[in-house]
């Protein structure tokens, strides 16, 4: 009996529109999922975050667990009370950045040990470890089980080695875990772009059986048409009842053409890490502000939306905020881009449930991504 009650609404082809129910709200899918690396989504806050239409947010296990440490914030009552986020929260587990950190890690059977970028003091985290931090310390509602993410280009040796490894890591997570209510826990597929090592990954999880189900080891440089190929197959692998989530994805239309391959959950780090470097999303694809044509564009970046930053402010007073270094236009373009990419979701899901989904998506293929006008 899966935690969370997973309803699928509408169907469109491969795609599905549905809604997750968790004890702090609901989720509606396709659903994105604004990135709070620190417990904060940088530059913003947490009632900016929820006026873009956001029903959950990701906080990061490795960065919280090195400061200010996962023990702290279980002591000022767990990471919504300190962030004063109340909705839905998934901690990712730390496997990628034990990737992104390989220079200073050393996997082995029995753990991840790594030095900190912040002191090089070492850190030993376990599948055990991982788990108490998510879902005791931290407190998170949805819990990914720690797995050993691969960069791209993976040997099949490689990653058929990584894979097992994380299945491993998901059965002792599952134990660690135990059986809780008011928490899920998700576990992960890997395999690289290899087909039959993605059937052995999905094969093994399903096995231990988890809440939900991502599919992990892609956007690490393999490119959208390789993630593509990857996404034809890879979502069918797993149960069609549980939600399935494609870790560190990407730009709309990589959302687009992932939820047309059956994917329910996203998030990236792409919305405001753009607009804090002066680039805003719009529904024909990414214009920067920095460019001179801006200067004196009295337009807002997009009135149809209901957000502040799109509707109230002129392209020109963004260039010039942009172009000044100032703090408020590293806001107002964060705010925008989380909201074009909440909006997104809504006309996903809209799709979905009146059928017209290939119609979206052809539209949306023909607008973009050139830089708008």
């Amino acid at each position: 009996m899966a935690a969370f009650p997973f309803e699928i609404r509408a169907r469109d082809g491969a795609a599905r529109a549905g809604v997750l129910k968790t004890p702090r709200g609901d989720i509606e899918t396709p659903a994105f999922m604004p990135v709070g690396t620190a417990a904060t989504v940088k530059a913003l806050t947490m009632d900016q975050v929820r006026a873009t239409g956001a029903q959950i947010i990701l906080g990061n296990t490795v960065h919280l667990m090195l400061r200010p440490t996962a023990e702290r914030i279980a002591r000022l009552g767990g990471v919504h009370r300190f962030s004063g986020w109340t909705g839905p929260m998934l901690t990712d587990s730390g496997g990628f950045q034990v990737m992104s950190l390989a220079a200073l890690t050393k996997v082995t059977e029995e753990a991840a040990t790594f030095a900190s970028p912040i002191d090089g003091s070492r850190h030993v985290l376990s599948p055990e470890r991982s788990i108490e931090i998510q879902a005791d310390l931290l407190g998170s509602d949805i819990v990914m089980q720690l797995d050993e993410c691969v960069a791209f280009p993976a040997s099949k040796e490689r990653a058929e080695e990584a894979l097992r490894l994380s299945a491993r890591w998901g059965a002792r997570c599952k134990a660690a875990f135990g059986e809780r209510e008011d928490q899920a826990l998700f576990g992960i597929q890997q395999g690289s772009t290899i087909r039959a090592l993605r059937r052995e990954s999905a094969d093994r999880l399903i096995e231990i059986g988890f809440d939900g189900y991502a599919i992990g080891g892609l956007a690490v440089g393999e490119g959208h048409e390789a993630m593509c190929e990857v996404l034809d197959y890879a979502p069918g692998m797993l149960p069609v009842h549980r939600p399935r989530y494609l870790m560190g994805v990407g730009k709309p239309v990589d959302l687009v053409e992932a939820v047309s391959r059956g994917v329910d959950m996203f998030d990236c780090v792409l919305p405001t890490r753009a607009g804090r470097h002066g680039q805003a999303w719009t529904r024909r694809g990414p214009v920067n502000l920095k460019n001179a044509r801006f200067a004196e564009d009295d337009e807002p970046l997009d009135a149809t939306l209901d957000c502040p930053a799109s509707r109230d402010y002129s392209r020109a007073y963004l260039h010039h905020l942009i172009k000044s270094g100032e703090i408020l236009g590293q806001v107002l373009l964060s705010w925008h881009n989380l909201a074009v990419y909440q909006a997104l979701m809504r006309d996903l899901r809209a799709a979905i449930a009146e059928g017209r989904l290939a119609e979206f998506r052809k539209s949306f293929a023909d607008d973009g991504p050139a830089e708008a006008a």
